[in-house]
């Protein structure tokens, strides 16, 4: 078995097909909770001290930007759009629902980019997910870069925020939804909406999370 399709397999072992209240447009394979999945993923690879299984929880950030999207469909009508480190691909799949004409869901996580192949195939719609990892490359190809809950970290805030930024400066639409997480950039952003979003007791401290979406106001500095 090659170890693509063991991937797959192990998304679809442990997850589960699940409706969103909040985007009840789509449905995710997800799962009920982290600890075991974690130690899953280890032991499916044989190998300790992974990243969490960010892509099998539909986080708050990226419901937020989802519903977004679905209520504002001109955003990404007819456009290229790249979900940046896409987890579920929920963002990916509600801008092909909204009308874009070509989504990429980029993740570095093999088991992510599984996620999202089954999620979309489930949901009728096509998401390209390449083996890119697009801080490096940067977003030229795309008229849209959307990112859902990615300030949780200062080493990934301190590389996304100029990638975004830089998207930016090229003329390029961003957005990014945030429930308050640590490291979200305090200048230079303003809210577009504001969302109360029920999360997973799995992965969050409570029911609702109260989550912006957000944008630049002004470039700012790219290094």
């Amino acid at each position: 078995m090659s170890e693509l399709s063991r991937e797959h397999a192990f998304v679809l072992r442990e997850t589960r097909p699940q409706a969103l209240p909040f985007v009840p447009e789509l449905r995710l394979r997800l799962a009920d909770e982290a600890i075991s999945l974690w130690q899953a993923t280890e032991a499916d690879l044989g190998r300790m001290g992974l990243p969490p299984p960010f892509w099998a929880f539909a986080w708050a950030g990226g419901q937020a930007l989802a519903r977004h999207l679905l209520d504002h469909r001109e955003i990404v009508r007819d456009k290229r759009v790249l979900d940046f480190a896409s987890g579920s691909g929920i963002v990916a799949i509600a801008a092909c629902l909204a009308g874009a004409c070509k989504v990429v869901a980029a993740d570095i996580d093999p088991y992510a980019r599984a996620a999202i192949r089954v999620n979309a195939a489930d949901n009728g719609v096509e998401v390209e997910t390449p083996e890119i990892d697009y801080l490096d490359r940067g977003a030229d190809d795309f008229d849209v870069v959307l990112a859902g809950d990615v300030f949780y970290e200062r080493p990934m805030a301190a590389r996304v925020e100029p990638f975004l930024r830089a998207a930016q400066n090229a003329g390029l639409a961003v957005l990014f939804g945030d429930p308050g997480r640590a490291y979200l950039p305090t200048m230079g952003v303003a809210p577009l909406a504001t969302y109360d979003v029920p999360v997973s007791r799995a992965i969050e401290d409570r029911d609702i999370r109260t989550t912006r979406v957000w944008r630049f106001t002004w470039p700012g500095s790219t290094n």
